[in-house]
């Protein structure tokens, strides 16, 4: 009886991406000498580097760096040599936008509040577009015309009624003839 292996199976993975949070293992601080003077001239950069947990005792130079950067990029720095790491943040704008479409309204609202990003996010008019999209079962040109002038938030937030009227004014405007409006119409000239 011949003994050949019943599964044989080989795998081959790829590479893991490449990710600058995972692999920063030190806090480089570098600087620069700027002077007008000769002697300074040819002064090379200097450089001090540091493990996470020399650099989270080291008090001096997180003095530097809130000096320079300001206290948030000090807080910021800290708690990246602590591994905590907001990931979801540096995720791309459509991830973001499909993981918020998931939500209720008054999560966008608390989304909106935790930081400038998501705030922008959303406020963007590329996310009420969507929003409107994706409740309306179709959106006419008539009303994607109105959001380009009023914005796709106002066109969400406006009941069907008040969507009504404004474009029912719109179309109005549209069919008046252009007039001068400083100067008086050929009915409100008295005829003599």
């Amino acid at each position: 009886m011949v003994h050949l292996p019943l599964f044989h199976h080989v795998t081959f993975s790829s590479p893991p991406v490449f990710d600058g949070y995972q692999c920063i293992t030190k806090v480089i601080w570098s600087w620069w000498k700027i002077s007008l003077r000769s002697d300074c001239k040819n002064t090379p950069p200097g450089q001090l580097s540091q493990s996470h947990q020399d650099f989270l005792e080291d008090s001096r130079l997180q003095n530097q760096v809130a000096v320079v950067f300001g206290p948030h990029i000090l807080q910021y720095s800290k708690n990246l040599c602590q591994g905590l790491y907001d990931y979801i943040v540096r995720l791309p704008n459509a991830l973001l936008f499909n993981i918020m479409s998931h939500l209720d309204l008054e999560d966008i609202s608390v989304v909106s509040r935790t930081c400038r990003r998501f705030r922008e996010l959303c406020n963007s008019e590329e996310f009420w577009e969507q929003t409107v999209r994706r409740h309306c079962d179709s959106v006419t040109p008539t009303v994607e015309a109105l959001a380009e002038e009023v914005g796709w938030r106002t066109v969400f937030f406006t009941n069907k009624l008040q969507l009504q009227m404004l474009i029912s004014r719109r179309k109005q405007k549209e069919n008046q003839p252009c007039e001068d409006r400083n100067e008086p119409s050929s009915s409100s000239v008295p005829l003599e």
